[in-house]
């Protein structure tokens, strides 16, 4: 009995977490459209200002285990060299 009761309760702790893990993850991908989006309008103050809230939710992420550090850096790394990318070729 407290086998089974005790695999129940994971059970619901997993989906829990997973829930709130999917949730974190839409919002980093919805965050990064945006970003990419101002970037291709070239709207380069508001890109600026969106990278730095799109960094803090990422380094979130990473401290709550739900993405690995290397992942998070590599996308912080990308998307900051984009707005490098796009500010050097605006006029």
């Amino acid at each position: 009995m407290p086998i089974k009761h005790a695999a129940l309760k994971q059970i619901r702790k997993d989906r829990k977490r997973q829930e709130r893990n999917q949730a974190v993850r839409s919002e980093l991908k919805t965050l990064t459209k945006g970003l990419r989006a101002l970037l291709s309008a070239q709207k380069l103050e508001e890109a600026k200002m969106l990278l730095q809230q799109l960094a803090k939710q990422y380094d979130h992420a990473v401290s709550k285990g739900i993405i690995h550090r290397n992942t998070a850096s590599r996308h912080k790394s990308r998307l900051m060299r984009r707005l490098h990318q796009a500010a050097t070729r605006s006029p």
